[in-house]
């Protein structure tokens, strides 16, 4: 079973035992950040160092002058790692390794952009700024989204790459010094949380024909349980986040409705699907507008469409359309797995209109809400989907269609709640289930234990050639 292993160029540049430690695991590529948020990152094998602290978000590349030149939306470099191009020098040494290196692009999660630019944020219903989540509805946001996603993608030598947080953040958020917790949230509450009220959502839903104070007073009366309480409310159960597993996802949904009421739900649905689908399907474009035709385009997903976060809510038939995949949590138990894996069942291969690594490559974009337009750059929120945008564009591209890859991440550092131990187990049941492809999160975070036991598992499933075994 194919096998990437996500790093980030600081594991791998000063350490000249990191490249031919990792293809000692049995892994066929990584998955190598070039674009990434703020952390604070374990490095526990290197010579120089243990601790690296990316400050804001940034690129790991130098960005094209030219491409940003004038524009108040741009990404920031870094100097936490040494070197003009640390992703550069960390692909070439492990491409000597031989490993396949694809970019790792982290979009719409970004706090130092909210910071400089405050109005181009997430604004919740009680009119709280998320300085971390960009507004993917807004058209400053998605032209420097989608810009971004071209340039970051495709680096020299990469065959392919895989877009996180392509679509709504919200509420949730690994943030430094969290005092969130005090009430429990769960998935309905989380998302209404998450609904945003910038000027520009505003607009939309007057657009689609409620005024934004009636929805921004519905939304604070639906969560007003939560305060007063500390529970969740009419339709909801308590706990901490969303629940994972079969009907999950639905529920959670149906809860919206229930505190909302379906009509306004299904405005905010209509509104936040469409920004998130339309931005998804340029970001692809753009890709593909600057790669080779056999370059692979993934995203990182959520089967319910109305989550957020780095694993951004998709509609898997509509993903699967234009995309050559999805990278989907599967971390947890069986329940966990068959709730982000079944959605997708029976759905690899449907994209007959979609050629392999070539897909959906037309000249023009998308605008916010579905609407074809002519320039990526130029979108317009809250229009209606009115069908597969240019469906037949870049069909002479290539001959062959291949299967849509469905990857399964697991987490493999036992500190950070992974189970490196049950990987082989975990990994066949996945496959099962409809999965591809693995990914294992994160091979620079985990100690030395833990990629023992990778070792061990990738061992059991499958030599470093691809063939398979246990799965």
């Amino acid at each position: 079973m194919r096998t990437a292993a996500f790093l980030y160029p600081w594991d791998v540049v000063g350490d000249p035992a990191a490249a031919d430690r990792l293809a000692g695991l049995g892994i066929q590529q990584v998955t190598l950040a070039s674009a990434y948020h703020s952390t604070r990152a374990l490095t526990p094998r290197h010579p120089r160092h243990r601790i690296v602290t990316a400050r804001h978000a940034a690129v790991l590349y130098p960005p094209d002058p030219a491409r940003w030149a004038g524009r108040a939306l741009r990404p920031a470099t870094q100097d936490w790692t040494a070197g003009p191009d640390p992703f550069g020098a960390a692909a070439r040494a492990l491409a000597d390794a031989g490993l396949e290196v694809h970019t790792w692009v982290v979009l719409a999660h970004n706090s130092r952009l909210g910071a400089e630019h405050p109005a181009a944020v997430v604004r919740n219903a009680y009119g709280d700024p998320y300085p971390w989540a960009p507004c993917i509805a807004r058209p400053e946001v998605r032209e420097y989204l989608v810009d971004l996603a071209a340039e970051a993608a495709v680096r020299p030598g990469a065959p392919g790459t895989e877009l996180e947080s392509c679509g709504w953040y919200g509420l949730a958020h690994l943030h430094a010094h969290d005092k969130t917790g005090g009430v429990p949230l769960n998935g309905a509450a989380q998302y209404l949380m998450s609904v945003c009220f910038c000027t520009v959502c505003a607009e939309g839903y007057a657009r689609l024909g409620v005024p934004a104070q009636e929805v921004r007073a519905a939304v604070v009366r639906a969560l007003e349980p939560q305060w007063s309480a500390g529970r969740a409310g009419p339709g909801g159960r308590e706990g901490l986040g969303p629940r994972e597993g079969p009907g999950e996802r639905e529920g959670e949904w149906a809860a919206v409705e229930e505190l909302l009421g379906a009509e306004l739900a299904g405005l905010l649905r209509s509104w936040r699907d469409g920004a998130a689908r339309t931005l998804q399907r340029a970001a692809v474009r753009a890709v593909r507008g600057a790669a080779a035709d056999s370059f692979r385009v993934l995203l990182h997903a959520d089967p319910a469409a109305h989550r957020c976060g780095a694993n951004a809510g998709v509609d898997p038939a509509d993903v699967l359309a234009h995309a050559d995949g999805v990278v989907l949590p599967c971390s947890g138990d069986a329940a966990a797995r068959e709730g982000v894996l079944g959605p997708f069942a029976g759905r690899r291969g449907r994209g007959g209109d979609r050629p392999a690594g070539g897909a959906d490559r037309p000249a023009g974009g998308v605008a916010a809400g579905g609407a074809s337009v002519t320039s990526g750059a130029s979108m317009t929120a809250g229009a209606s989907v009115t069908g597969r945008a240019s469906e037949t564009a870049g069909a002479s591209a290539a001959a062959r269609v291949s299967a849509s890859t469905v990857a399964a991440n697991f987490t493999v550092v036992s500190g950070m709640g992974g189970s490196p131990g049950t990987l082989a187990a975990d990994a066949a049941h996945a496959a099962s289930l409809g999965a591809t492809e693995l990914r294992l999160y994160h091979a620079g975070l985990a100690s030395d234990r833990d990629l023992a036991a990778v070792g061990d598992a990738l061992r059991e499933i499958g030599d470093n050639s691809g063939k398979h075994t246990a799965c």
